[in-house]
This record gives C-alpha cells, sequence and structure tokens, in this order.
C-alpha cells in the first residue's frame, strides 16, 4: 500500500511542476531533499517553467523510479552558455526516496551532452 502511496504522490508532484514556475513554496510542498532542491532551481533558471513527462514509473517500498523526457525553452545561462532561445527535450531517469510525504533523497541520471549538442555547442569542452 505504501508503494502506491508513493508513486502517486510522485505523480502529484510531477504534475503539480510539469510546465509551471518552480517557485520555492510549490516546490517545498513536495521536497525536503537539499541536493533536488538546487537541481530544480539550478534547471528553472535555464528553462523556465520546464516540462517533465514520465513514461514509466516503478516502485518499490519507499522509493519511485521514473523514466521519463524533460523539455524546456533555453532562457537562462546554463553552463556557461547564454540563452539560445532554442527547444530542449533529453530522457532523463530518477529514483525519489518518499520519507514522511517529501521527496527525502533524489537520484538523477541525465544525459548533459545532449543539452549541449542541442544548443549546438561543442560538446567536447569541459
Amino acid at each position: 500500500m505504501v508503494t502506491i502511496i508513493n508513486k502517486r504522490f510522485v505523480e502529484d508532484y510531477r504534475e503539480a511542476i510539469s510546465g509551471k514556475a518552480k517557485t520555492p513554496e510549490l516546490i517545498n510542498r513536495y521536497v525536503s531533499d537539499p541536493e533536488l532542491l538546487e537541481h530544480i532551481a539550478f534547471f528553472e533558471a535555464a528553462f523556465p517553467k520546464y516540462e517533465l513527462f514520465a513514461d514509466d514509473y516503478v516502485c518499490e517500498d519507499d522509493k519511485v523510479a521514473v523514466r521519463g523526457r524533460f523539455r524546456g525553452v533555453h532562457k537562462g545561462e546554463i553552463m556557461g552558455m547564454p540563452p539560445t532561445n532554442r527547444t530542449v527535450e533529453f530522457p532523463f531517469a530518477i529514483i525519489y526516496r518518499v520519507t514522511d510525504e517529501k521527496i527525502s533523497k533524489s537520484w538523477l541520471f541525465a544525459d548533459m551532452m545532449a543539452i549541449r549538442k542541442q544548443l549546438e555547442v561543442n560538446p567536447n569542452l569541459n
């Protein structure tokens, strides 16, 4: 039963933030993990109101894994790259640990080189 509750919580979280401004008030309703808070702020600054699409959910105990896609318009600096106004889309996988109705830990796997390639930046740069 906990697995179903955690899956629904993560679905609600994704629906609440996808395509919307990720204000601290909104994000703090769902997230307590400092690393995830930093990650969200980083991407929101570069791709305001970015969207998240979930293709699969896999759940066990207090963890919910999501395989999905990110889509956003490059409106702010990222990795030293000035805004291009290009749309970027790439796959990702993330595992959330849910504790006391908050995301307390996360592990994100994303291809940052895909961002560089879509923004037509030399992918060999450090």
